[in-house]
C-alpha cells in the first residue's frame, strides 16, 4: 500500500524554530532523518521523498479555463504551518506507515529532545488494499 508521509513546518510548544538550533542539534535531527531515509531505501518501501522550499518561494494557481491564469504569492505570511517535506512510501500496511511517521516525528530536536512534530499519513488513491 502507498502512503504519503507529510510533513509540516509548524510551531511545536516548547520547541523553539530550527533557525534558533546550535548547529550539532540541527545535524542530529539531520543524520535521524537520513538513517530513516536510507531505511526505508533499503528496505524497497521509499517511492521518492522531496524537501520543499519556505513558503515564500509558493505560488497559488487558479484559473477558470479562460484567460490567463491567476497566479497569487503564497502561503501568505499569517500561516505558521507549510509543507515542508514529504516521503511516498510503499508498505504492507497501515501500521508500517504509522511507524515510520511516529520514527520521524520522535526527531531530536535542542538538546536531543524529541521534537514530536505531526506527521500526517494519507493512504495515496488507487493503492491496492486501501478502503476509500
Amino acid at each position: 500500500m502507498k502512503y504519503m508521509l507529510l510533513m509540516n513546518y509548524s510551531p511545536v510548544s516548547g520547541v523553539a524554530p530550527i533557525t534558533e538550533w546550535a548547529p550539532e542539534d540541527v545535524r542530529a535531527s539531520g543524520a535521524h532523518m537520513a538513517a530513516i531515509h536510507e531505511e526505508l531505501h533499503a528496505r524497497g518501501e521509499l517511492v521518492g521523498a522531496e524537501g520543499l522550499t519556505g513558503p515564500e518561494a509558493a505560488r497559488i494557481v487558479t484559473h477558470d479555463g479562460v484567460g490567463a491564469p491567476v497566479v497569487t504569492d503564497g502561503p501568505f505570511p499569517e500561516s505558521k504551518e507549510f509543507l515542508a517535506g514529504y516521503w511516498l512510501v510503499d508498505v504492507e500496511s497501515e501500521e508500517r506507515a504509522i511507524e515510520i511517521a511516529a520514527r520521524t516525528s520522535a526527531a531530536p530536536g535542542p538538546g536531543g529532545k524529541p521534537t514530536a512534530r505531526e506527521i500526517q499519513v494519507r493512504p495515496v488513491m488507487g493503492s491496492r488494499d486501501v478502503e476509500p
